[in-house]
């Protein structure tokens, strides 16, 4: 007789095994179901952690390239680029990470159910053929690459993210279809060891969703490194030759068709709930018209005792989303109020100068007719920023005009990823921006820009 568990959870990416560790914490019987041959899901396997190893290597090949001359640092002779190694170096680091996901699930005594997972019916999930009965199912199968009629993924010369993690060239063009976060992050890869890297977006700007002032300066920025950008462009079709790929383009309002040549193209359009296969059907789970689970506001949905999280339900797909999720879920299964508040989940884009953003832009703040206060500072007056030789970009702070509650921030500029933590934790606990403003931050250190925008806010801004 198979094993049964208080808690079954699908899939094993940044929101099922954490909703999993932490159900296991609250004292429930737990197993993860996962079909890969590793734990972690996209996001360790083939998203963010290796895309992230590469990233920081492009940026070391970079920097010795151009910039260490400026530090006084000379290379004789000139900087070879060993492909292979670094292509080796991220295997490397996502198996230290998928490893340790393992280690955490046996400290936590979560069963591994290796294989597909199907919800036979309520309180039952299939895997590789054996029923396990569960009294809480947790649908946490993340999300897949979305497909574009007319250009057929290969993974060879028309990639997904999963591909453009595996070249083992440098092309010396790369189109990259969508200029969302994860083709600027790859596109960056890729041009900074040495390929020529045209963006074609459909829409008028890059980074739709970002606040527009930090979005125009993105793409001046990445103009300055080398990206040449295609907007309002629509793509038809592609053919794939022996000697690369051939797009054909038009005006995303209409217009003459014309064809480009790329020997790499990435498809990077944006990604949709994996819930094939899943029986969501069959066991009668609804979902909404763009294919999501729907979930109430603590993530039950409409048959008792099955829930879901992460990229399957609606909301921004990111891994920290994912995991918040996975947590609140784990305790509301444990009678617990666990909660995740949208307002504070940041975004970042790692390129470099990284972009960084939580809460609400000023377009949603002008659309929703809130009256807000905004305070800007340039990295271009920050001391560690000049000692660092990085002075691209700003902070932005807004600020509700009545209470001065931050709203949101916006920041474009070295380590913004890092940065943007202390705003989100303004958010989260409703602090205002002359808490932040009279918060000491270390001298000097990049922190004084925050300091410096929420000083702005009040038109009292110190060191410009």
């Amino acid at each position: 007789m198979p094993e049964s568990f208080d808690v079954i959870v699908i899939g094993a990416g940044p929101g099922g095994y954490v909703c999993a560790i932490r159900a296991a914490q609250l004292g429930l019987k737990v197993a993860c179901v996962e079909r890969r041959e590793t734990l972690g899901g996209t996001c360790l396997n083939v998203g963010c952690i290796p895309s992230k190893a590469l990233l920081q290597s492009s940026e070391n090949f970079e920097e010795a390239r151009h910039k260490l001359a400026d530090h006084g640092v000379v290379i004789e002779g000139s900087v070879r680029l060993d492909l292979e190694r670094m292509q080796a170096r991220k295997d490397e680091v996502v198996a230290a990470n998928v490893k340790g996901v393992e280690f955490l699930f046996r400290k936590n005594k979560v069963t591994w159910l290796k294989g597909e997972g199907r919800i036979a019916r309520p309180g039952v999930v299939a895997v590789n053929g054996e029923d396990y009965e569960t009294k809480h199912i947790v649908i946490a199968s993340g999300s897949e690459s979305i497909p574009l009629p007319g250009v057929p993924v290969d993974e060879q010369r028309i990639v997904t993210s999963t591909g453009g993690l595996e070249l083992g060239v440098v092309p010396k063009h790369l189109v990259v279809i969508g200029g969302g976060y994860i083709g600027l992050e790859l596109g960056s890869v890729w041009r900074r060891l040495g390929a020529e890297v045209t963006v074609v977006e459909f829409l008028d700007r890059i980074v739709p969703g970002m606040d527009g002032e930090v979005g125009r300066m993105f793409e001046r920025i990445l103009t300055r490194q080398g990206f040449k950008f295609r907007l309002k462009t629509r793509v038809t079709g592609a053919r794939v030759g022996n000697d690369g790929v051939t797009l054909t383009v038009e005006p995303a309002e209409g217009g003459a068709a014309e064809e480009i040549a790329a020997d790499v193209v990435l498809l990077a359009i944006g990604r949709r709930p994996h819930v094939e296969g899943l029986g969501l059907d069959a066991a009668g789970v609804a979902l909404d018209e763009r294919g999501r689970v729907q979930v109430d506001a603590h993530y039950a949905t409409n048959i008792p005792g099955i829930w879901a999280i992460g990229d399957a339900i609606t909301g921004p797909m990111l891994a920290h989303k994912a995991e918040e999720e996975g947590v609140a879920c784990a305790e509301r299964i444990a009678g617990k109020a666990g909660h995740v508040n949208y307002e504070a989940i940041p975004g970042v884009v790692y390129t470099w100068p990284e972009v960084a953003s939580v809460g609400r832009t000023e377009e949603q703040l002008k659309a929703a007719g809130v009256a807000y206060r905004s305070g800007k500072f340039p990295f271009t007056a920050n001391g560690r920023a000049r000692a660092m030789g990085d002075t691209d970009g700003f902070v932005k702070i807004l600020a509700d005009a009545t209470n001065d509650r931050v709203l949101g921030a916006h920041i474009i500029g070295p380590d913004a990823g890092t940065l943007i933590a202390e705003l989100a934790l303004a958010i989260e606990f409703g602090a205002s921006a002359e808490d932040v403003a009279r918060t000491s931050h270390a001298h000097p250190s990049l922190n004084e820009a925050v300091k410096e925008a929420a000083l702005a806010v009040d038109g009292r801004a110190l060191h410009i």
